[in-house]
Formats: C-alpha cells, sequence, structure tokens
C-alpha cells in the first residue's frame, strides 16, 4: 500500500465534521487580543508579577495590532494566537522569578554547543533529533520548550509524568485530530526535540511569530533589530534549563537547531563564540514548497480563506532573506568551528554525516553512540506518510522558474545544491 499523501483540497479546503465543528465554535468567540488581558490572565495564572525590563511591551503591542488588524483570521485563529502570547507571558513570569531567586544561574557556562543552522524543511529537524539520540548531548524537547518553568505548585503527577509533558501531549492529540496531515509534514509530539527560537517567546522575540500568521510588520521590526539582546536571552534561558538539572546525571552539553540562525550567523557566534555550527543545504524550491503546503494546510482551520498566492510570495522572499545573509556571513565563521551538511549527503548517510560533525566539535563518535543513533533511525522511517507536492497544480508556479530565483545561492554553494 502506498504511504503517498496527496492534498486535493489545499486551496478550497473540504471539512471533516470536526474541523467544521471547531470552525463554528470560532465563530462564537469573543478574543481579546490586547495586552492588558494577555498580561493580566498571565498573572492570574501564575501568581506573579515581576515582568523584568519591560521592553517587551512594544513587540507585544506590535503582535497584538498586527493580528488585530488582520481580518482574515477566523475565531479559531485568533483564540490560537492569544493563546501562544498567553503561554509566552506566563514563562516570562516564571523565568524572572527564577532569575530573582536564583541569580547563580547566571554564573551556568552554556560551553561547546554543537548548533544546527538551515533553511527550514532541509533536514534540520532529522539531524537536530538524531544527535539528540546521544546520551552523552543535552536537547530540548517540545514540551520543556514550550514551558521551561513549572507553574508554582506544580509537582509530578501520581504516573510520575510532568503535567507540562501531559498538556503537550494533549495539544498534539487534539491537532492530530483537527489537522491530521501535519504530522507527516512536521511531527509535534512532545518528545520532538524542537527550536531554541522557542525560548525567545517570553523575550516576545524571533521569526517565529511568522510561522503562527501573517506577520509582515512583524517581519520588518525584526529585521530592523540587533538581535544580539534576544540571542543572549535565550542563552540565559538555556543556563535556566541546565541549573535545573544540576543535581541529575543529565549531560549539559547542548545540541541545538533554528534555521533562523542562517540570517544571524554573527549573533550565533557572538552569543555562543565555542559553539560548533553545522549548516544544512537544500534546493530551495523543496524548502519553499515543503513550507508553504505546510502552513496552506493548517490555513483551513485558522482563516476565513487560504492564502496560497501570498504565502508563496511571502516565503519566497523569506526564503531568499535567510539565504542571502547566510551567503553574506557564512565565511565570517571560524572554519574549524563550521561544518556544511548538503542535504543529499545527509539524507544518504545521516550517522555518517554526524561522525563529520562530531569531529569539528571535538566529540568521539563512540560504538555506544553510533549504536544509539542508528537505533533513532531504525525508529523514525517515514511513520506518517509522505506529502506529495504541487508546486504548479496548487500555487501556480513552475519549479525552475521559481528556482531561477535562487541562482546567487547556487553560485555561492556550487558543489551543495545537486
Amino acid at each position: 500500500m502506498s504511504n503517498n499523501i496527496h492534498i486535493t483540497d489545499l486551496a478550497r479546503p473540504v471539512l471533516s465534521e470536526v474541523q467544521q465543528a471547531a470552525v463554528d465554535y470560532g465563530k462564537t468567540l469573543n478574543v481579546d487580543l490586547s495586552r492588558d488581558s494577555i498580561l493580566g490572565e498571565a498573572e492570574q495564572k501564575t501568581g506573579l508579577a515581576d515582568w523584568g525590563p519591560m521592553d517587551f511591551l512594544e513587540r507585544l503591542d506590535l503582535l497584538c495590532d498586527e493580528w488585530n488588524s488582520d481580518s482574515g483570521l477566523n475565531g479559531i485563529g485568533r483564540l490560537s494566537l492569544r493563546n501562544k502570547l498567553v503561554q509566552h507571558a506566563c514563562s516570562r513570569l516564571l523565568i524572572q522569578n527564577e532569575f530573582n531567586q536564583h541569580p547563580d544561574i547566571h554564573d551556568v557556562a552554556i560551553e561547546k554547543p554543537i548548533i544546527v543552522a538551515g533553511l527550514p524543511r532541509s533536514g534540520t529537524t532529522h539531524l537536530l533529533n538524531l544527535m539528540a539520540a546521544d546520551s552523552r548531548l543535552r536537547s530540548l524537547p517540545l514540551w520543556e520548550s514550550y514551558e521551561p518553568v513549572p507553574m508554582p505548585g506544580e509537582g509530578l503527577l501520581a504516573d510520575g509524568t510532568d503535567p507540562r509533558f501531559q498538556r503537550c501531549a494533549q495539544a498534539w492529540q487534539t491537532s492530530q485530530m483537527m489537522v491530521p496531515l501535519l504530522a507527516a509534514m512536521h511531527p509535534m509530539n512532545p518528545e520532538h526535540i524542537h527550536e531554541e527560537l522557542e525560548l525567545m517567546g517570553p523575550n516576545f522575540g524571533s521569526y517565529n511569530y511568522e510561522w503562527l500568521s501573517f506577520s509582515p510588520r512583524w517581519r520588518d521590526h525584526y529585521y530592523a533589530e540587533d538581535q544580539t539582546y534576544q540571542y543572549e536571552y535565550m542563552r540565559d534561558v538555556l543556563k535556566l534549563l541546565t541549573w535545573q538539572q544540576r543535581e541529575t546525571d543529565r549531560p549539559s552539553r547542548w545540541v541545538l537547531k533554528c534555521p533562523q540562525h542562517l540570517e544571524q550567523l554573527p549573533v550565533l557566534q557572538k552569543v555562543f563564540p565555542d559553539a560548533t555550527i553545522a549548516i544544512t543545504h537544500r534546493d530551495p524550491v523543496a524548502v519553499i514548497q515543503s513550507a508553504i503546503t505546510m502552513l496552506a494546510y493548517g490555513q483551513r482551520l485558522n482563516r476565513d480563506r487560504v492564502l496560497t498566492a501570498e504565502l508563496l510570495e511571502y516565503w519566497t522572499d523569506r526564503i531568499k532573506h535567510l539565504l542571502s545573509a547566510c551567503t553574506r556571513d557564512r565565511h565570517k565563521l571560524p572554519d574549524a568551528q563550521t561544518i556544511d551538511v548538503p542535504f543529499n549527503q545527509l539524507i544518504n548517510d545521516d550517522v555518517g554525516m554526524v561522525e563529520k560533525i562530531y569531529a569539528r566539535a571535538g566529540l568521539e563518535m563512540t560504538t555506544q553512540s553510533r549504536q544509539q543513533l542508528s537505533d533513532f533511525v531504525d525508529q523514525h522511517q517515514g511513520s506518517y506518510g509522505r506529502v506529495i507536492y504541487d508546486l504548479k497544480g496548487q500555487f501556480g508556479i513552475e519549479p525552475e522558474e521559481l528556482r531561477q530565483q535562487f541562482d546567487f545561492y547556487f553560485a555561492a554553494f556550487p558543489s551543495l545544491n545537486t
């Protein structure tokens, strides 16, 4: 039986009974996307009120204003965005409280992390999760990235489960019910190793908000700022997470990844000067068609109309910005701490590629670690199916026509994109 998935109703969704019920429910909602509402709910939930530096308010206000101005968002879309902002606001209060009570957190060193940078949908997720299978490395599971600090007074459940894990698992179950094909494009189960950009969320930063909703004003604000302070905030939350495990045998050397790093390489190297950085490379057309298909599929629940043309234009430009920055800044990184990872080489021999990355990072590939990586590969062989993309049919552009816009990237990395 074929495991291929063809989405035949991408632009004009045919909703299931469950999806239609959710959209109808959204029509009954009056979602308050305002600063005061979000901050007030976070203070009520946590019992805390010290926000730390208040410069984040400008960024929160921008997000609220942009999303309030988006008439195409439906009730479910607005509720989802508000829930994300409340989650980030709660985490900010909890993180600040930990910093206040334990200033020695800042003494923790994040030493020699291994960081993956590369286009979204270019193998970064697989590479990260593969290295995270090595028990010598510390990684960030999705549930912990969403809630880095437990709620006050919240202990483990009777069966030993962390309530944060349970909440993330329940959200994933709901997601699989509402948008079942998402698992084939981007699994988000609670143990899935996630991007550290989520740790910038409590500081209301990163390009992550662009993935949540159509946000060109947020993009422009992000472009205009030096992102060093956001990376320093993220680093400090990594210190907090390391400090939380100080009395366990959990490793302290981090393996991380985020596509945003492609356009922030000098900042990344400044904040993590002893990091080994692995940069993945893939045909941008494959990346774009994957990304916009995933986003268009999700819009059946959160928008009144699926924005296929807008998604193509926005994310073509966005990927171009990421690759232009990478082309400009790649040579600025120390050769001894950097390695390029062509997608085809990664797919053909992923464990072998990890061994090359380890060599740059000064980490031996032991018999045990090789076995752990091989076991991970064996256990994750396309269990959710494979989406078949149709760039011309669904978005109205020939792949070769789109590919021509990235000649500058192919010229800069001629041996990496064949």
